[in-house]
């Protein structure tokens, strides 16, 4: 009990402190300011947008490659056939083969973070959608895995290529940038690679303000606000 209240006052105290919006120089230093577990942390981006997800043209869904990478493992699946099983094997995928792999997903077998495949491989996973769906496992050509270049694909996703979509409820997006223990450099040419494509993929429909607000938090700890003012500043760091 006494932990949690320690905690609690230590939270107050830090949003009493960053009650304002900074820059995202800032809010990375007050991430790690406040660190206070014994592990690393993953650091995340929270978009609020001027969006309505549930109109179809107001949908946002897209991939960023992630220059400082994400600091964590990714387990690939490829489910092809012939040769493409072998550009996987050569590409490093962790798992790849046709109909025996998709007989394993089916059984449970989920062990892998991304799931590509090639466009006629695609009916053998017709059947896969309750299992794949819920997990966002299932390959999707606007997140780039249903596709023949999997090699290129392979490579992409293992150096950190991430998806990210705007929620139907709210228009918010969340996206992972990275571990707590990057260097500031790192975690800021992530932030600012991740903020460039989400202002590329701006719906054409969208009226008004299209990024209300950003946060930038640790998986435990509380979120930041950055200054939405200071976006073309952090966009120059990705021409350092």
């Amino acid at each position: 009990m006494a932990t949690l209240t320690k905690r609690r006052e230590k939270l107050d105290k830090f949003y009493a402190e960053h009650n304002q919006a900074v820059t995202a120089e800032e809010a990375i230093k007050a991430l790690k300011q406040e660190n206070s577990v014994k592990f690393d942390q993953t650091v995340e981006l929270h978009f609020r947008l001027g969006v309505n997800p549930k109109l179809n043209d107001q949908q946002v869904r897209s991939t960023v490659n992630l220059p400082g990478g994400t600091g964590k493992d990714v387990r690939v699946a490829v489910v092809a056939k012939g040769d493409k099983l072998k550009e996987a094997e050569a590409a490093g995928a962790d798992h790849f083969g046709a109909e025996e792999l998709v007989e394993k997903i089916g059984g449970g077998f989920l062990d892998f973070d991304k799931l590509v495949a090639t466009p006629d491989a695609m009916a053998m996973l017709s059947k896969m959608g309750k299992i794949l769906g819920p997990k966002g496992l299932m390959p999707n050509p606007k997140d780039g895995t249903v596709t023949f270049d999997v090699g290129k694909t392979i490579k992409e996703l293992k150096a950190g290529k991430v998806s990210f979509r705007a929620e139907k409820d709210g228009g918010v997006v969340q996206m992972a940038i990275g571990k707590l223990s990057f260097d500031d450099a790192r975690l800021l040419k992530n932030m600012a690679a991740a903020v460039e494509q989400v202002q590329k993929v701006k719906p054409a429909s969208v009226k008004g303000a299209y990024i209300k607000s950003i946060y930038v938090s640790t998986t435990m700890g509380p979120g930041v606000k950055i200054d939405l003012t200071t976006l073309q500043e952090l966009s120059k760091v990705l021409l350092a």
